[in-house]
This record gives structure tokens, C-alpha cells and sequence, in this order.
């Protein structure tokens, strides 16, 4: 795990697919930028992380990116800073993006607006 990530207890369901074999899925995807190794917040917010993973681990699909192990992830995202948090529909589609540190709740929610199913307008 360390040649993946600087975080301290990583947990390899975090680290199983990449960001391409993780959108092939068809699942959303909760994908963490944090590195740990030099942020204090980044290792608080994966704790968060892995409170979601353990709650949604057969619904939402979760990456973790590390700068120091991942740099390109960073640049095509555009990820100045850490953590960043993107929240991915189960189309591929970027629903939510958060800069900096999120609360247990802030998260939950964000992951429960994903997996709400689609309200359709009845045909007239």
C-alpha cells in the first residue's frame, strides 16, 4: 500500500479500481483527494471517507487519490490543495465538488442525493 498512498491506515477497498475501471461500474463514486503524508485535515477527512465506504460499500464505489502517489489525478482534476472531494453519479457525471475539509454529515447527504432515483415529470 505504500507505493499507492501516504495514508497511515489505508484500507485497499479505497485503492481496488481505478478512476476508469471505477466509472466502467455504473456505480457513483465518492473519489478523495487527500494527502495525508503532509495534511493533518486530509487524514481526519479519509477517516470520514471510510465511515462512508463502510456504509455504502455495495452502493457507492471509493477512490482515494494521493498526490504524492498520484499526481496526474490531481492536474485532470484540476486539484490545487487538498482534500477535495467529488461526488460522481452513476453516469460518470460530477454532481457535487467540495474543496476542503467535509463533516460525517455533509458527506452522508451528499451520497444519499446520488443514489436518490431520478424524479421523472408524468407524460401529459
Amino acid at each position: 500500500m505504500s507505493k499507492i498512498t501516504t495514508y497511515r491506515q489505508p484500507d485497499a477497498r479505497m485503492y481496488q479500481y481505478s478512476l476508469d475501471q471505477a466509472l466502467a461500474q455504473g456505480k457513483p463514486i465518492l473519489l478523495e483527494f487527500a494527502t495525508p503524508g503532509h495534511c493533518t485535515v486530509c487524514d481526519d477527512q479519509l477517516q470520514i471517507v471510510k465511515a462512508m465506504l463502510d456504509k455504502y460499500q455495495t452502493q457507492v464505489i471509493v477512490l482515494h487519490m494521493d498526490q504524492y502517489e498520484n499526481p496526474q489525478a490531481f492536474k485532470a482534476y484540476r486539484v490545487i490543495g487538498d482534500p477535495w472531494t467529488f461526488f460522481i453519479d452513476d453516469q460518470g457525471v460530477v454532481r457535487k465538488q467540495q474543496a476542503g475539509r467535509m463533516l460525517y454529515g455533509e458527506m452522508d447527504v451528499a451520497i444519499q442525493k446520488m443514489l436518490k432515483p431520478a424524479v421523472t415529470k408524468p407524460a401529459s
